[in-house]
Order: C-alpha cells, then sequence, then structure tokens
C-alpha cells in the first residue's frame, strides 16, 4: 500500500510540475526584453507556486526545463537560467523552513533580482558574447520583473488559501 501510495504522489508532483512548466512557457510570451534578457512574470509566479505547492527541487526543475523550452522555442534567451534557478532555489528554501507566504514573495524577488542578476553577467559575457554595461546590469531588470511574479503569486496563493484550496493541493 505504501508503494501504490508513493507512486501515486510522484504522479500527481510529475503532473503538476508540468502544468507548471507549461504555464511559464506559455506565461513567457508576456516578456519585456532588456540588455540582452527576455523578463517574464510568469515564470517568477510559477517559482513560488512550486515553492509552496511541490518544494525547492521541483522548483529549481521547473524553473530548468522551463527556461530550456523557452529556449528550444527561441522565445527566451540564456539568462533565464541563472535567473529564474536562483529564484526558484531561494524562494523553494525559504518556504521549506518558514512556511510564510510573505517571506517566501520576497525570498524569489531578491533571489532571482540579486542572485540571479549577478549570475547572469558571466552568462551573457562568456556564453553569449554580449558587452553588458557592468556586473549588477542585470539585478534591476531582473527584480522589476520577479516583484511583478511575486505580487500575483501572493494575491493568487492568498485567496486559494482563504477558499483552502492550497490545503487541498498539498495533500493531493
Amino acid at each position: 500500500m505504501q508503494k501504490n501510495r508513493t507512486t501515486h504522489s510522484t504522479t500527481a508532483k510529475l503532473a503538476v510540475a508540468g502544468l507548471l512548466t507549461a504555464a511559464a512557457v506559455v506565461g513567457s510570451l508576456l516578456s519585456v526584453p532588456v540588455a540582452g534578457s527576455k523578463c517574464a512574470p510568469v515564470q517568477h509566479m510559477v517559482n513560488v507556486f512550486a515553492a509552496v505547492i511541490l518544494g525547492p527541487w521541483w522548483g529549481v526543475g521547473i524553473a530548468f526545463c522551463a527556461s530550456f523550452l523557452r529556449n528550444l522555442m527561441g522565445i527566451g534567451s540564456l539568462l533565464a537560467f541563472p535567473g529564474s534557478m536562483a529564484g526558484a532555489l531561494c524562494c523553494g528554501m525559504v518556504y521549506h523552513f518558514t512556511k510564510r507566504l510573505d517571506v517566501t514573495c520576497i525570498a524569489e524577488a531578491l533571489g532571482t533580482g540579486v542572485l540571479g542578476g549577478l549570475a547572469a553577467y558571466p552568462v551573457a559575457k562568456l556564453l553569449m558574447g554580449l558587452e553588458p554595461g557592468g556586473f549588477t546590469v542585470y539585478m534591476i531588470p531582473f527584480f522589476i520583473s520577479t516583484l511583478a511574479g511575486s505580487i500575483l503569486a501572493y494575491i493568487i496563493l492568498r485567496v486559494f488559501e482563504k477558499s483552502h484550496v492550497l490545503e487541498q493541493m498539498r495533500e493531493n
């Protein structure tokens, strides 16, 4: 019986991860080009959803898969990898330890805006052949993008919390 429950749980998590990845890819069509990057607020909303529903490592995997697919489809850039994955890891870890939605959204914004923004510089310079204006050039656009997505995630997840939908999602 335990094996069936574990298999069901993993299958359900994989299905949710697939849906979140698809949402991030489709949502990236709403992006703003800034300094060689394509800022996509929906990705950051997905990062927070993944942190709250699935956990940090699932969130990093979703961010990687969405970035990979966006690049394959020509609707993303290599800068999607450090930005989305750093934010997903930070907010996933913070939610895992605090279970606080507000702090999780702040961690997404800081993880993507600061860590992802800093990590984007060598990617732009070494892998994309760009000459960014400085080491911190991606921090502001990444922060603006993630702020919008984090606020949207906070609002939606608070509604889900109050209506007990979030509780049901975690149980299944």
